[in-house]
């Protein structure tokens, strides 16, 4: 396990490099709070956006980044970074941000993106930045897809990793803030191993006559939960600890019957709401340093990330995946929405005209054909109770607003079918109160 004191290191080592539990200094003092009434809490707007920077090969996002010119997927980095000038997160998780253990790619992203005014939109800086290892690409050196043969290269090699993935980092995530983070209090529940959660739903091969049996005893002493990582890391907010719960469970799909990726999925998320619960129910947990327990009771907290689960249970997912922490009685759902989401389902049709849930809450653009998923909410910023929401959104333009351009509609000639993202960002803006349990 990789301790504390290693990860403390690094920051002395890397200097002003980006790793996991180091926070960095991107070249500004920590902006003030966004404007709020004289002597009332400041509002603070935490955003979770799944910006698709994936690429193909390890260092490919590192090196991309190195000029905002000279890469085909350029624009739709600009796109991204636009899109973060105009809604201006102060604390902003980004998805699908390939890991380097060097942060080598979010520094770039920052200098060479973020600190550029996009379109006229004014730069932002975010002197706080954490990127985090993941599980993606990690060889497990088993069978883990039960094809009969252990992955070497590509989509095989992905299947039998521990998390989906070409090459180690692939779909990481990392967290950009104006706050301060607490970086000795940060938790990593990386290596934390699925069999170890009280009930899981190991998942079952339906040839053989066991139950719970995908994976053979000698898997499950190493398998882990985390597809790519679970994360607490706490941000200073008006000298109170907000702990921002990161993670992106992995797609409940891309599998088969047994529902080996469903199942995970729904898990996943149980992870955080077993988190946040006191006593027994989150006593089992232990994160990469070998500390054991949840939460702290009290503690002010946001869950945010991808969490390739509908609420409304439309999609693949199994029923009742997201509610889990969506419902869960210590978490307010600001419940964010656009227009153009709306007007996206109307227009596109398909699947999106079966689901169940309201459009206006969709904060992705799937495909809505045949056996397709169509739109769906799954990505979420949900506060914990004593965070009062002031206000909150989903930013997708309508058609005829002249911002639609950074969302657009799909189109192929788009690495990632569109002009930024099939992601939409999500933000909700709070009011954290000064005080409360401190960062551990």
């Amino acid at each position: 396990m990789t301790s504390r004191l290693a990860r403390r290191a690094g920051v002395l080592l890397l200097a002003s490099a980006l790793s996991l539990g180091t926070v960095a200094s991107l070249g500004a003092s920590a902006a003030p709070e966004r404007s709020n009434r004289s002597g009332s809490p400041p509002e603070v707007r935490f955003s979770t956006f799944n910006v698709s920077m994936f690429r193909e090969s390890e260092g490919e996002l590192a090196a991309d980044l190195a000029d905002a010119d000279d890469e085909s997927q350029d624009v739709e980095v600009r796109n991204v970074a636009e899109i973060i000038q105009r809604k201006r997160p102060d604390v902003l998780l980004v998805n699908e941000f390939d890991y380097d253990a060097g942060g080598v790619a979010l520094r770039r992203f920052q200098d060479n993106f973020l600190s550029v005014s996009q379109r006229g939109a004014d730069p932002i800086e975010y002197p706080f930045a954490e990127g985090f290892a993941s599980n993606t690409g990690v060889a497990s050196g088993f069978d883990l897809n039960n094809d009969g043969q252990v992955g070497e290269s590509g989509r095989a090699y992905g299947d039998d990793s521990f998390g989906f993935g070409t090459f180690p980092g692939q779909y990481g995530f990392a967290l950009l803030s104006k706050h301060p983070i607490a970086d000795e209090a940060v938790r990593s529940f990386q290596e934390f191993r699925w069999t170890d959660m009280p009930g899981a739903l190991l998942p079952d091969d339906p040839q053989k006559p066991g139950p719970a049996d995908w994976y053979s005893p000698q898997e499950l002493e190493v398998f882990r939960l985390s597809s790519k990582n679970h994360v607490d890391v706490p941000v200073i907010v008006n000298g109170r600890a907000v702990h921002v719960l990161a993670s992106h469970p992995t797609p409940p799909s891309f599998d088969g019957l047994e529902d080996r990726n469903g199942t995970r999925n729904h898990d996943e998320i149980r992870f955080w709401a077993d988190y946040v619960s006191p006593g027994s129910r989150s006593r089992y947990i232990y994160d990469d340093d070998g500390e054991y327990g949840g939460l702290r009771p009290g503690s002010a907290f946001v869950v945010m990330g991808d969490l390739n689960a509908d609420a409304a249970n439309d999609g693949s997912g199994i029923a009742g995946a997201a509610d889990q922490i969506v419902e869960h009685r210590f978490v307010r759902d600001a419940r964010p929405t656009s227009r153009g989401a709306v007007e996206a389902s109307e227009l596109q049709g398909g699947v999106n005209e079966t689901h169940a849930g309201d459009p206006a809450l969709d904060t992705a653009d799937f495909a809505d054909g045949p056996g397709s998923a169509g739109n769906l909410r799954v990505d979420y910023v949900l506060p914990s109770r004593p965070l009062r929401e002031i206000d909150s959104g989903v930013f997708w333009p309508r058609l005829g607003n002249p911002l639609s351009r950074l969302t657009g509609v799909y189109d192929p000639s788009y690495t990632n079918g569109f002009p930024s993202s099939d992601h939409r960002m999500v933000w909700v803006d709070l009011a954290v109160p000064g005080g409360g349990p401190s960062a551990r």
